[in-house]
């Protein structure tokens, strides 16, 4: 094509594209009504393809009631093969099945950018997840994923072992690096004390390069849903082009915010949602 075709036809403009793969929660404070709010404050044009609906609000979990596998694949399918995606973000996946399906779609489709977050237990202590799911998650999506984002609690659940103390997150993140995945995001907000620690590990480099990021911790009884919120503006700053640190260090921020801004919100009788609406954009435009 000429030059003068290019300027006749010029490339459309699109919009960055997430999709979340994750549960839904009825209360609107993690899973997917997180995902999607989080993806639309930073400009992005949010998917879903539910595994799990769940009826919850901000004091627990009051059922779960599983998605079929080959429904899951026919909803990814679906905007995959119409409208792209520049990003993954994967929240709960509640069976090996799941598992299953969602590392068929990563491969038949190369979906890039992909942040998994293994969700396992909610704010409010439910158990999200089926034991026989930990060992295929493991196995099937940690190599797959850009990035790991567990938690205390995830990590602890994966290495079988308690985790208390930072002087821990390094060696945990290092075993967690051995069970296969290429970047971990270890969340140290579980831990007591004033200042909160976080750690980025990549494979194939020391500890001394890895990217511990630390912050006073903010008092808020409303912190439902801050991993989801998390892994899917990690996702978001991906598609706009970041790279995996510069994406991880911008998430940590915007969610400190989120954090900050509805910290003296009151919303239901339990942990209520971060403030996902504290600092919006426009949708951005891409080439």
């Amino acid at each position: 094509m000429s030059h003068l075709d290019e300027l006749a036809h010029p490339e459309p403009w699109r919009y960055p594209r997430v999709l979340s793969i994750a549960g839904s929660d009825s209360g609107g404070g993690a899973g997917i009504q997180a995902d999607l709010k989080t993806i639309a404050a930073l400009g992005c044009y949010g998917m879903t393809a539910i595994t799990a609906l769940t009826a919850q609000n901000t004091v627990g979990v009051r059922a779960i009631h599983p998605v079929p596998a080959s429904f899951l694949k026919e909803q990814i399918a679906a905007v995959v093969e119409d409208i792209g995606v520049d990003a993954v973000k994967i929240g709960m996946l509640h069976a090996p099945d799941i598992v299953d399906a969602v590392a068929w779609a990563i491969d038949t489709y190369r979906l890039p950018n992909v942040v998994l977050d293994p969700v396992m237990v909610a704010t409010s202590g439910d158990t999200l997840i089926e034991p026989a799911t930990i060992e295929r998650l493991v196995g099937e999506l940690f190599p797959r994923a850009a990035l790991v984002t567990p938690n205390l609690d995830e990590a602890a659940l994966l290495l079988g072992r308690a985790l208390s103390e930072e002087a821990q997150l390094e060696q945990a993140a290092a075993d967690l690096l051995a069970l296969g995945a290429r970047a971990v995001l270890l969340k140290g907000g579980h831990l007591s004390g004033e200042v909160v620690t976080d750690v980025l590990a990549l494979a194939g480099e020391p500890p001394a390069y890895w990217t511990w990021l630390r912050g006073e911790r903010i008092a808020s009884p409303n912190q439902h849903g801050t991993g989801c919120t998390l892994s899917s503006a990690i996702a978001s700053f991906l598609a706009l082009g970041q790279t995996l640190e510069e994406a991880v260090q911008s998430a940590h921020g915007w969610v400190r915010g989120a954090l900050q801004a509805g910290a003296h919100v009151r919303t239901g009788q339990g942990s209520g949602p971060l403030n996902h609406g504290w600092a919006p954009v426009p949708m951005r435009l891409l080439r």
